[in-house]
């Protein structure tokens, strides 16, 4: 069975490059071969698509109807829909206590730029957007789960823990998207990693990883090595393998699963799944429940690499993947 369990319908902020990036996902879905690339006609009938998405809105029907039809496309049994817990303006106190958003830092106003212009939904409009389209998803031969991805930071647990109560989620997915306040998959940040001592960054970043895998907080955790997203890497073995061993462990003692995350590995300069090879086979030797997910942001990256990680984790020897289900976790033979 194919899964995708960690896909995002939009994210800002909104600028000409995410209106190109539109632009492709509708031409994949319908395109308009008739029409010549470069001509007025064709820059004309784009425009009248997106101005039909914006006004749509980005929990529409018709968007979702497009990761459906991708869904069907590829064959996909589940998909579990998420968004970024940054993307409510409820949890606006939750982000301004936690990151950097200093106006007279260079990276506290690009953080304070980009929050603005992410933060622009509300979280039920989200959740009934998702509950409506289950049925019609159902009867389509798709299960659609209902998911939230959330920021951990040390010491707001309990503020988070308000956030994400009395909504009917199938999962929370935790993840660490910042260190000490600072949004490290930036690009435009991106030069700080050179500035700074890698293997002290890193130790940080794990002991982050493991404090929210061990706040019970979540069903799974993405990404547990994200932080190589611009291929800062520390060249020691030993240091890895140490933090690979205690984040299993910790995975294993708190029974929390994990992910196989293809984003890195199509949309930054790394090129590679998260976690690593090596820390998937130790992730996989301890026995740690694991999912599939493309971390696509647009429907025509819905299940990318999706088969060949789970390829890759019946080669490794996991027995299952991990589906969930209001906050059940469920296993599912890998055949």
């Amino acid at each position: 069975m194919l899964i995708d369990y960690h896909v995002h319908l939009e994210e800002g902020p909104y600028s000409f490059s995410w209106l190109e990036r539109t632009a492709k996902a509708l031409e994949h879905f319908q395109p308009n071969e008739v029409l010549e690339h470069g001509s007025k006609a064709k820059i004309e009938y784009q425009m009248n698509q997106l101005q039909k998405r914006l006004n749509a809105g980005c929990y529409s029907q018709e968007w979702l109807d497009l990761y459906l039809k991708k869904a069907k496309q590829i064959g996909l049994k589940e998909v579990g829909i998420v968004d970024h817990l940054y993307r409510f303006e409820e949890t606006k106190n939750y982000f301004e206590t936690a990151l950097n958003l200093d106006p007279s830092d260079s990276i506290g106003a690009l953080q304070s730029y980009w929050l603005r212009n992410v933060m622009t939904e509300k979280m039920d409009e989200f959740v009934e957007a998702i509950l409506a389209a289950k049925k019609r998803w159902e009867k389509e031969g798709v299960s659609l789960r209902l998911g939230i991805e959330a920021d951990y930071f040390v010491g707001q647990e309990k503020e988070l823990a308000a956030l994400l109560e009395g909504q009917p989620w199938d999962y929370v997915i935790g993840s660490v998207h910042f260190v000490d306040g600072w949004g490290f998959d930036n690009p435009q940040t991106a030069s700080r990693f050179e500035k700074l001592d890698l293997q002290a960054l890193y130790t940080r970043f794990y002991e982050t990883v493991e404090k929210m895998i061990r706040s019970k907080m979540f069903d799974f955790v993405a990404h547990l090595d994200n932080l190589k997203v611009f291929n800062f890497k520390v060249d020691n073995e030993s240091f890895n393998q140490e933090w690979y061993e205690r984040i299993a462990d910790a995975l294993i003692e708190t029974n929390t699963a994990t992910e196989v995350n293809a984003g890195l590995y199509y949309r930054y300069p790394v090129k590679e799944m998260c976690p690593s090879v090596d820390f998937l086979t130790t992730i996989v030797k301890k026995g740690v429940p694991i999912t599939l997910s493309s971390d696509s942001h647009f429907p025509d990256d819905l299940g990318k690499h999706i088969a060949e990680n789970k390829k890759l984790l019946q080669q490794l020897g996991s027995p299952h993947i991990a589906t969930f289900h209001q906050r059940e976790r469920i296993l599912v033979q890998i055949q």
